[in-house]
């Protein structure tokens, strides 16, 4: 089949990891990170001259990079590769967001008002962390002459803020809670399939050379909390949370047919963009109309699918975003592939975000440079690779492959199901929809927040009242479906079990 000349093929792709063991001095600057990958991703086009595919460059998107903040993060790196794009921009947050700049490079493509177009993200995170430990500071270029605010994509509900519903682990697992009591398992069980799903991401990772934690692990371990697997939120063990202080970056290079044609690039370099989809969910955990499910991660998935023609049996490959086991369990329940099946235990390229390591915003470019390297080295299959933003809330899928078909057609944003009420203070009978426990740094329990059902319509959070020993059996029982007795203090509910 000939591509379509205006169809989106990623033609070049470069990832690097810094290692403590290979640069115990550290990573280098995001700056230097971005121009290496973009050259290696100029150079793996596999064209006689890797500088005029750089020089033929219209546009550079750059991911926001937590670790360093330039006074023109875009202009350093076109000065860098000595190029001089019209279209630049330096995204926000969100581990969606690299995909998204993919389509929306696709859409400039598919119009004809683009042609080559770059994306590149780093992150050093954990050179940062290093150096402050030592009590240093970066000392990197082109620092902006006013601190910048962090661009927080998000809006909190006033009883979000005073139940501190803040942390990615723990809304994650409130989601995660939701579905075990849906599918009726008990919590042993629950988590024992949670494990079966994490296992193999640790055997992709522990044969990456690119994965920051490249360790094979079994499934009682990743699950079980000790003193070197504490409990983060219940039932997320450490081992089963995603590491954002990595060092690494990666660089992608898109282009339409008709300029990989010109360049010179070997078809079998170039992966098409067959399909993709976008959708959102209520921006509050507790706003989620079924919190065991998503439906805007289903519709993505169904648009990024029809988008390319096929079904889900003919996908051969998976990136599921996994931060979290409940992003990679709902991605598979969006796409309609039960745990029994063996792309269940095949979910990732890279090893996933607890192995591989989730660099900041940047984790998807990542996925996509690995999702191009198996699908060369597969042609004919396709591949899917899927991004979630913020708390469950922004939903990305794409399907990939070598086989060109045509320029397939912006899918519809399909924007979210009405929201669930949050009521802040309401006191009486009410039901525990989700929950999850936090543990401190030492292991033990400290809190536990519950997302409640109200008799009379809405939600609210809540914090479990009762102290340690009710802790502990949030941990050992079904809380979920539990009536419990609401009283507010003090600008938070507590609630105890009826």
């Amino acid at each position: 089949m000939s591509a379509d000349p205006r169809a989106t093929c990623i033609i070049g792709v470069a990832r690097h990891t810094w290692h403590p063991s290979d640069a115990p001095g550290g990573a280098p600057e995001p700056l230097e990170m971005w121009e290496q990958t973009a050259r290696a991703a100029a150079a793996d086009a596999g064209t006689r001259d890797a500088a005029a595919v750089l020089g033929a460059l219209e546009s550079i998107d750059v991911v926001y990079s937590q670790s360093w903040q330039y006074d023109d993060a875009v202009a350093r790196l076109s000065e860098r590769l000595g190029v001089s794009p019209a279209r630049r921009r330096y995204s926000g947050i969100g581990g969606s967001v690299p995909h998204v700049l993919a389509t929306e490079a696709a859409r400039e493509i598919r119009t004809g008002r683009l042609d080559l177009a770059l994306i590149a993200g780093a992150e050093a995170l954990a050179t940062v962390r290093r150096l402050k430990k030592a009590g240093e500071r970066p000392q990197w270029s082109f620092r902006p002459s006013e601190k910048r605010p962090f661009p927080m994509d998000m809006d909190f509900d006033p009883s979000e803020i005073s139940h501190s519903v803040f942390e990615a682990y723990l809304t994650f697992a409130l989601f995660d809670n939701a579905r075990r009591a849906h599918t009726g398992r008990g919590l042993d069980e629950h988590r024992a399939s949670l494990g079966r799903v994490m296992a193999p991401m640790t055997e992709v990772a522990a044969a990456s050379p690119h994965a920051w934690f490249p360790v094979a692990r079994p499934a009682e371990e990743i699950v079980t909390a000790g003193p070197d697997n504490r409990m983060v939120a219940y039932p997320y063990t450490k081992l089963m949370t995603a590491i954002m202080d990595v060092d690494m970056a990666a660089a992608v290079v898109l282009a339409s047919a008709a300029k990989a044609d010109a360049l010179g690039v070997p078809e079998e370099r170039r992966v098409y963009l067959r399909g993709w989809g976008y959708a959102e969910d209520p921006s509050h955990v507790a706003g989620h109309p079924e919190l065991w499910r998503s439906p805007a991660m289903a519709a993505a998935a169904t648009a990024a699918l029809a988008g390319a023609g096929i079904g889900v049996d003919d996908v051969a490959h998976l990136d599921l975003y996994s931060c979290f086991a409940s992003s990679v369990c709902f991605a598979l329940d969006a796409l309609g592939i039960g745990l029994d099946d063996p792309r269940a235990q095949a979910v990732t390229q890279t090893g996933g975000l607890p192995y591989h390591g989730g660099p900041g915003s940047n984790y998807m470019t990542h996925s996509l440079a690995a999702m191009t390297e198996t699908l060369r080295r597969d042609p004919g299959s396709y591949g899917v690779v899927s991004g979630v933003g913020m708390h469950m809330q922004k939903h990305a899928y794409g399907v990939w492959s070598t086989v060109p078909g045509t320029a397939p057609e912006p899918s519809p944003y399909v924007a979210a199901a009405g929201p669930v009420g949050i009521v802040a203070s309401p006191e009486g009978d009410a039901t525990v929809a989700t929950y999850s426990v936090l543990h401190g740094r030492d292991g033990e329990p400290e809190r536990a927040l519950l997302v409640c059902d109200l008799p009379a319509g809405g939600r609210c959070y809540a914090l479990l009242d009762g102290g340690a020993p009710a802790l502990h059996e949030a941990e050992a029982v079904e809380l979920i479906g539990r009536p419990v007795t609401l009283a507010p203090q003090d600008q938070l509910n507590l609630a105890r079990l009826s």
